[in-house]
């Protein structure tokens, strides 16, 4: 069987008649079996699908027939089985919420730096290097140097600039994140602050681990991706971690061998504070798990995974 092809797409646009195009884009993506979650919004869209060659080259011919999408950024990488369970097409404020009014990066962005020339510019002494995403996808992997804001949404960024950055100090801000779209954001909302250089990383850390040998690469672990595959690696092969039923905290193989590490039910990352109704309710879905595996109703390694498809990249 040929692989499952998986890719992750976005496009800064305006959309007034968003709303009007879930319909048909559910319709299409159906008909040509993909699964996967994409959101509208009237600033643009984003979202990532699963399917066959032709499904995926059929979706972005089909996008890139509304004039307003035909620069739509999109990365491609492969799966063994289908990441996700279904197909979802949502209407939202914002494609990726950063929750300040105004910001819009069709009108002003910072400079698109390609992979191949990235590691130039993170290796300047006045570039500050900051990790966009939130803490748990910086646990795992990272650009060497990099800044962690310490963010549990994207939600949060703001506030990590206002109280740790200032644009007399820090001339030259490098950002980066999974795909692009959170950097993207990120640097339209850096420049309203003054920032005069900003620079993010075009098609995102997922681009650059397709494009840097692994001899030449300044990235450290793994990426977390927002699918049943959890991480991925050089070059893009799928990566190591599972995650917490718990927490939803990538969890690593050393992380795994702990004593505070219970399959389905917590980690090393949330042993000690889970919630006892958390607990009770993650132990018995567990004991529900083993049961059907007994029964050969399901597969419980992936009934592990199944909760990620429904976490966004916010």
């Amino acid at each position: 069987m040929p692989d499952i092809i998986v890719a992750a797409l976005y496009k800064f646009a305006k959309l007034p008649d968003y709303a009007e195009m879930q319909s048909d884009l559910l319709d299409f993506c159906l008909a040509q079996g993909l699964n996967g979650t994409i959101l509208l919004a009237a600033e643009g869209i984003n979202g990532t699908v699963a399917g066959s060659r032709a499904g995926i080259d059929a979706l972005i011919l089909f996008l890139r027939a509304d004039a307003r999408l035909a620069a739509i950024e999109h990365k491609e990488s492969c799966a063994d089985e289908m990441p996700f369970d279904r197909m979802k097409v949502r209407l939202k404020k914002e494609i990726v919420t950063l929750g300040v009014p105004g910001i819009d990066p069709n009108k002003k962005a910072g400079t698109y730096v390609p992979a191949e020339e990235w590691n130039a510019l993170i290796a300047d002494p006045d570039v500050v290097l900051i990790d966009t995403r939130n803490g748990y996808e910086y646990d795992i992997g990272t650009f060497r140097g990099a800044a962690n804001p310490h963010t549990t949404s994207f939600r949060q960024f703001p506030a990590y600039v206002q109280k740790n950055l200032d644009p007399v100090k820090h001339k030259k801000i490098a950002m980066f994140c999974t795909g692009g779209i959170r950097c993207e954001k990120a640097s339209a909302f850096m420049l309203e602050q003054g920032f005069e250089e900003v620079y993010h990383l075009q098609g995102g850390i997922l681009k650059y681990l397709e494009n840097i040998p692994a001899e030449k690469s300044m990235w450290e672990g793994e990426c977390f991706v927002f699918d049943q595959r959890i991480s991925v690696g050089q070059g893009l092969k799928v990566g190591t971690h599972d995650q917490c039923y718990g927490c939803r905290h990538p969890v690593s193989p050393d992380e795994k061998s702990s004593p505070k590490y219970q399959l389905g039910i917590s980690c090393p990352h949330c042993f000690d504070t889970l919630p006892e109704k958390t607990r009770a309710r993650v132990t018995e879905r567990q004991k529900q798990n083993e049961l059907a595996l007994k029964r050969g109703q399901a597969h419980i390694g992936v009934a592990q995974k199944k909760q990620t498809a429904a976490r966004h990249e916010d």
